[in-house]
Order: structure tokens, then sequence, then C-alpha cells
């Protein structure tokens, strides 16, 4: 199914259900209205919401069976080749027998043409930021090698990286005031270019240099991309779209996890890795192109009454802050030093290493899918509470086991881990008004990075000092107990309320809601 859409053809017996139904307005994935039913038993029907292009049904009578044509096109930026089939087959698979109702893969609000434009996009701007904020992590290893650089070294440059975040706070606050866009996309084309510079270090300072600036761009992107989806999806399906980003960020690390093996090319095959940036500057350029501004900072920008930057609600941000912060304590170096683990102690070459990221980390799919739906279904804090301790006692369970059992329970942990992503990372955009979301988005990020900095700090030393990974991973499940204690106290429920709901300061968006599909 590409931009010349697709035309369905199918015949049913002429039977009183079978028409009542075929001549009734369908209401799953569009919601159709009738354009002309005449009294020959021809039915037309249009698209009145939905995410179509162009969509059209009709319905005539012919030799004692009726026949139904659909013709659709739809334009998925990027992921065309992911939801394409599935939208052709849910509408190849409409049977009378079924309820017009949402589908398991699709969001629980219905989208409209301009929300899967934005997120389609989106998407793909995480394939980017993914890439870029993965890149040092994985190649620390092999760079440390080629440079001479121990354990905690690698840990220092870690945590030089992390602290970089500095130089995405004037992206945060310039994207309340001038626009998420604009911002957007200068991030866009700066954070590929910038990371990719490593290729160049002629020694280990240098590469830190390129990343600590690469690397914060990369995660003000990653920031900015979570505003847009919180202000341009439908109430119901925020962690819906929160998910479907992590699971391209998945896909955008997956490429440098892929490309790792170029490391075996020789001491400096890993430059080859930050080369391959460079292919991201095509996301650059087709958000240059197609990327709107967020209704909801237009309206905001409009509103003379509203107030431009209103004031931080301390105790939403301090809250937050210390869950991202207790949060990356254990992810942090877990992500970071379980190259330098598999290589170390467990031998393993950088082709293995690279297959027991794929194999470990793909299944995370799974558990993103399932918390994005529950997260929007059924509520957030609850599953934030169960998943995120236990998929973190798993990740750490991994470091001290050898064998199968290391893959499994790092697979399960993956799982489970990522079960609880979207409904912590959707409070980060929901909990403040339009004027403040990119700024309280930064500090909250700021605040995960400083936590992920110290652990990454101390696991390096403790290592270093002749400690194996195991006992120390163990000690950091500590931080997501305490992430679930915060979130099961403190945290309110936010699933299906609007983010004017939720943030008074903002006034009500003049955007009329699509209610039927809850």
């Amino acid at each position: 199914m590409g931009r010349n859409g697709v035309h369905l053809v199918r015949e049913w017996p002429d039977e009183p259900q079978v028409r009542a139904w075929l001549t009734t307005p369908h209401d799953d994935l569009v919601r159709e209205e009738a354009e002309a039913h005449g009294h020959d038993g021809v039915a037309t029907f249009g698209q009145q919401h939905g995410p179509f292009r162009r969509y059209r049904r009709t319905v005539t009578e012919r030799d004692g069976t009726l026949r139904e044509e659909t013709d659709f096109a739809v334009v998925i930026p990027w992921f065309h080749w992911l939801f394409g089939p599935l939208i052709r087959r849910s509408i190849a698979q409409r049977a009378p027998h079924m309820s017009d109702a949402q589908l398991g893969w699709a969001p629980p609000d219905r989208l409209d043409q301009r929300q899967v434009r934005v997120l389609g996009l989106l998407a793909a701007a995480s394939l980017l930021t993914a890439f870029v904020n993965t890149l040092f992590t994985q190649t620390v290893s092999f760079a440390g090698d080629d440079f001479g650089v121990g354990d905690w070294g690698r840990g220092v440059a870690g945590t030089i990286v992390r602290i970089g975040i500095l130089f995405g706070l004037p992206a945060a606050l310039l994207a309340d005031r001038i626009g998420r866009r604009r911002v957007v996309v200068s991030l866009a084309w700066a954070a590929p270019i910038i990371a990719s510079l490593g290729a160049l270090a002629p020694n280990f300072p240098l590469l830190v240099a390129t990343q600590t600036l690469g690397r914060p761009l990369g995660l003000a992107l990653d920031l900015l991309i979570a505003v847009i989806a919180a202000e341009e999806m439908p109430r119901g399906s925020r962690a819906y779209a929160i998910s479907l980003m992590a699971m391209a960020n998945g896909l955008g690390a997956g490429v440098a996890v892929i490309a790792l093996p170029l490391a075996d090319i020789g001491e400096s095959g890993w430059r080859w890795v930050y080369v391959l940036g460079l292919v991201w500057l095509l996301v650059a350029r087709d958000l240059a192109r197609h990327l709107p501004e967020t209704k909801r900072f237009e309206w905001h920008r409009a509103d003379q009454s509203a107030t431009p930057v209103p004031k931080l609600q301390r105790r939403r941000l301090g809250i937050q802050m210390a869950v991202a912060f207790f949060g990356n304590m254990l992810l942090s170096p877990a992500s970071f030093f379980q190259n330098t683990f598999l290589k170390d102690e467990r031998g393993f070459s950088a082709g293995m290493v690279s297959l027991f990221t794929i194999v470990t980390a793909t299944p995370a799919v799974i558990g993103l899918v399932i918390g994005g739906r529950v997260a929007d279904r059924s509520g957030r804090r609850r599953l934030a509470v169960i998943c995120a301790p236990t998929g973190a006692l798993l990740i750490a369970l991994s470091f001290s086991f050898s064998g199968p059992l290391m893959w499994w329970s790092a697979i399960f942990g993956a799982i489970i881990a990522a079960t609880s992503y979207p409904p912590l990372a959707v409070y980060r955009t929901e909990l403040f008004p339009t004027g403040n979301r990119g700024r309280a988005s930064y500090l909250i990020l700021a605040s995960a990075l400083v936590g992920g900095s110290l652990s990454l700090l101390l696991t390096g030393a403790i290592v270093d000092g002749g400690t194996s990974y195991g006992p120390v991973m163990l000690a950091l499940v500590g931080g997501p107990v305490v992430v679930a204690l915060i979130v099961a106290v403190t945290y309110p429920e936010t699933a299906r309320r609007e983010l004017e709901e939720l943030n008074p300061e903002d006034h009500t968006l003049p955007i009329e809601r699509d209610d039927s599909v809850e």
C-alpha cells in the first residue's frame, strides 16, 4: 500500500443481515459518513474522521450479490512498511460478526490524518535520537581499548558526556518560547553531524568532547519529541504514542548495535559506527519539510490571557525529578557497562556482544506495546509500581548469571522494565502546562542524568577495585524500588484526562475532540 492507495473488492451474499451491515456506516479505524444511498441498493460512504488521505466505500447490487469496493490511501512517514499492511488487513477482514472497535495494534483513540503524519515523523526522529544517544555507550569499550583507557576512565567519560546535558537547556527554553518545530528541526540537523565528528577524534578526550555536545543535543531532541507527542495526540493515546516512540528508539539503537561488528575490523574499526550517523540527516530533511507546529503551542501563543511562561509547580517537579534520579541509577550503568561486562567477564567478541544485545533487547517491544496500551486503558500508576522494580531486579541478575540464565533474565528484565516505561515517561509531559512543558521535561531529564552519572562513577570505581559487576548491579536495584514507592504514594492518575484538565493554567483548546472511541 503506497501513496497511490489500495482498491479492495469483496462480494457478499445478498442477505438481510449482511445488507444491513454493509449499508450502515462503519466506526472503526475510520468513522464513515453516508455520501449517497440510492433506491437501486447503492450506498457510498466517505471518511468523517480518520487517518486516510483518501477514503471511499461503495456497495452495489449485482446478480444477486452485494459488491463492496473500498478505495483508500494513507500516508505514514517512514513507517508505512509496518502499519500499511496492518491497515489493509484490518479493512480487508471486516465482517458482520465483528464489532466496530479499535484494533489491538492501533491506538485506543482514532487518529486523524495530521496526527498520523506527526506520529510517523516523531517516530523517525526517535530513530535519530536513539542512534546518537547510544553511539558512545556502544563504542566506548572498543574506543577505550584503542586509546588505552580502563573502566574508571570510561566511567568518568560516561559521566562527562551525561553532564553535557547542560548544552540542551537552551533548546528546551527556546522550545517554550519560539515553538517546538523550529527547535526540533535545528536539533535534528545538528545532533548527528556533531556526534559523527567522533570518527575523527585523535584521542579519547576529544572523542568524549564530541559526544559531550552531540549526545545532549540528541537528548534535547528526544524530550521535545515527547512534548510534541503529548500535545498532538488524543487524551486516551498519549501513552501509546510514548510506547511507539520508545519502539522507534529501540530500532535506532539497534542500528548502532548491528553496526558494532565494524569494531572488529581493526583497532580503530569503531570509527565507522560514528560515520554511519550521517545517514540520519535524511530524517532531518523530512522534519524540515513536513513537521507542523503543535496546535497547543499555537493556541497558547495566540491566547492573550495566558501566561507565556507560568510558574513551575515545585512539588510536581520535585517528585518527578526524584523518580528520574532513582530510576536511572541502575539502568544507566547496566546499559553503559554491559558491553564491557560481556567482553571482559564473559569473553564475548564484538559480534557476540551485538548478538546478545539484539536478542535480549528486541523482546522489549512486547513490554512497550503492553505498557502503552494498559497505561491508556487501565491507568499508569499500578503498572509502573509493579513493573519498574521487577524489571530492574531481573536486569541486575543478568550480571550475576552466566549461560542461558544470563540470557533469559536479560530478556524478561527488558520486557518487564519496558512495560513500566510508557506510564512513567508520559507523566513527564502531562503534569506541566504548555508554557513550561519543555523546561520541566529538561529538568527531569537532567535529574535522570545526574542519577545515572553518579551511579556510573560508583560502578566504575567499585569494579576497578576488583568487585565483579553482579553485586554492584543488585545493590543499585534499590533505586527502582524507591521509584515504585514514590509513584504509589504521590502520583495522580492521568489516563484519559485532557492536558488542560491536568493543568488549569492552560485554557481549553478550541479543537473538536473525537469521543466516539473509548
